[in-house]
């Protein structure tokens, strides 16, 4: 366990460790163990964020012919499929010179281009790799090392989760083109809890991954709802890419990787958020879901009265009977051009954007102009 927190929101939060340091303190005790014939309790190895782990070993194996050891997963306090997972690594002799890296039993073999490793490598990540490389060397350098005469010319190191295999489908590795299991990752050697760099960085890899396949068209959606909703309209998941709360992030991305087309496809509670220039739409960084339908309503023709009950409507669906009921011209195509116009804004108009807002409850409620010409293109069928 690392015993190191961070205070956020009012809560103290624990960090861990990354699946990349499990790894890395795994195929270094692997290593100790064959050279010297004898079994490790726990081991020592540096992170990339300047800490020190020292971290308990399990399963720990060891003959003439190869070493082995397990690390379990400790995620901390993030929310994480990985956590208290073991990880294997299993460390040979090879006549080869160098490291060579190799898939176990639940670690991933990456099948597509746009990711850090190249297609047909073991889903080990570039930071782990290094970590996992600098061990083995700093091992090979030490006295005890150097007066071994017969070291082999090189190792192979096979990694793997057991439970990978299912865990994988938990995670977005079979949409990113990675077959067979998790993905060996981490670019600090620790998980800090909560992190939203974490998160926008695992957004942004999936929509690299879109560009590099050569798509140009795709499809925005902030959550679950979004992605059940496109299915219910026939569209692509193949290029659908949830943004989270993150959407002026997600744009930003899209539009610095060159995309032509996005259909942003939302539940009216958040795309609302939009069209008055609310690009991150979690609740704790700014609301005005109310206010804004309000002064649409207003510019649409509603009276005092009805913008008042919408005010007051305790949610978006509340809100929605009213301006259903008060048959406001055309009023959530309306706001679909609005939020339309500002995601435009927002990629200075070099994608062309389409927006279709629905509910929970009413299902379909708007869209911009052309939405529909786009919804064609990116049909399944």
């Amino acid at each position: 366990m690392l015993n190191k927190t961070i205070e956020k929101n009012g809560k103290t939060l624990r960090y861990g460790y990354t699946t990349g340091s499990c790894a890395t303190a795994a195929t270094k005790a692997a290593l100790l163990m064959f050279l010297n014939q004898q079994k490790w309790e726990t081991i020592e190895i540096s992170t990339p964020k300047g800490w020190t782990l020292d971290l308990v070993l399990h399963d720990q194996t060891f003959s003439e012919n190869e070493a082995s050891c397990s690390v379990i997963k400790d995620s901390g306090d993030d929310p994480d499929v990985t956590n208290g997972v073991k990880v294997f690594s299993k460390i040979t002799p090879s006549d080869q010179a160098g490291i060579e890296f190799a898939a176990g039993i639940g670690v991933g073999t990456v099948t597509s281009v746009g990711l850090s490793i190249p297609p047909g490598e073991p889903a080990i990540n570039p930071i782990p790799r290094e970590m996992i490389t600098w061990e083995i060397k700093t091992v090979l350098a030490s006295e005890a090392a150097r007066q071994i005469t017969d070291l082999p010319k090189g190792w192979r190191v096979e990694l793997s989760i057991p439970q990978g295999v299912e865990l994988a489908k938990r995670t977005f590795n079979p949409k990113l083109g990675i077959k067979g299991g998790l993905s060996i990752i981490g670019t600090s050697g620790i998980v800090e809890p909560m992190s939203e760099d974490a998160l926008k960085a695992s957004l942004k890899l999936e929509l690299s991954v879109l560009h590099a396949k050569g798509f140009k068209e795709i499809i925005f959606v902030p959550g679950n709802y979004g992605k059940d909703f496109s299915e219910e309209l026939g569209l692509s998941e193949e290029v659908l890419v949830k943004t989270s709360n993150y959407i002026g992030f997600m744009l930003d991305e899209a539009e610095r990787m060159g995309f032509d087309k996005i259909l942003l496809i939302g539940h009216l509670g958040k795309l609302v958020k939009l069209a008055g220039g609310i690009f991150n739409t979690h609740s704790s960084v700014a609301d005005g879901r109310m206010e804004i339908l309000t002064a649409h309503a207003g510019l649409l023709g509603a009276t005092q009265k009805t913008m008042e009950k919408i005010m007051t409507s305790k949610t978006t669906d509340e809100a929605t009977d009213l301006i259903l009921s008060k048959n406001l011209p055309d009023y959530f195509d309306h706001l679909a051009e609005v939020i339309k116009k500002k995601v435009t804004d927002r990629v200075y108009g070099t994608i062309e954007m389409e927006v279709v807002l629905f509910s929970k409850i009413h299902g379909f409620l708007g869209q911009s102009k052309d939405a529909e010409e786009l919804r064609k293109r990116l049909c399944t069928h």
